[in-house]
């Protein structure tokens, strides 16, 4: 992230063309909107693994953390917004004995 004229390019790719979800867009750029900093600075990200909400959930997380990187009293702001926060969910694992993580193999009683 370095400043610019608010060009954001994923994988090489423009954000519209990256994300064709609207409220997956909004949610990318939702710390730069946040922090009325929008038009300020170009964008240029990596993404892999994950769908595409997780994927602009990520990207809404590293532009947050370059930012507070570029600027150390915008962490107040961000942190309160919520931006600075890892979205924690990870799938389960599978257990033994289960066909998944937790559903039983069918029980029968006779």
């Amino acid at each position: 992230m370095y400043a610019g004229t608010g060009e954001v390019t994923v994988n090489g790719r423009t954000l519209e063309d990256f994300f064709p979800n609207k409220r997956q867009r909004i949610e990318a750029l939702a710390a730069l909107v946040h922090l009325e900093l929008k038009g300020n600075f170009d964008v240029i990200a990596k993404l892999e693994g994950g769908g595409m909400t997780g994927q602009a959930g990520a990207l809404r997380l590293g532009i947050a953390r370059a930012l507070v990187e570029s600027d150390e009293t915008l962490r107040g702001e961000l942190k309160k917004g919520g931006f600075l926060t890892r979205d924690s969910r990870m799938k389960e694992r599978k257990k033994y004995g289960l066909k998944g993580a937790r559903k039983r193999p069918q029980f029968s009683k006779r």
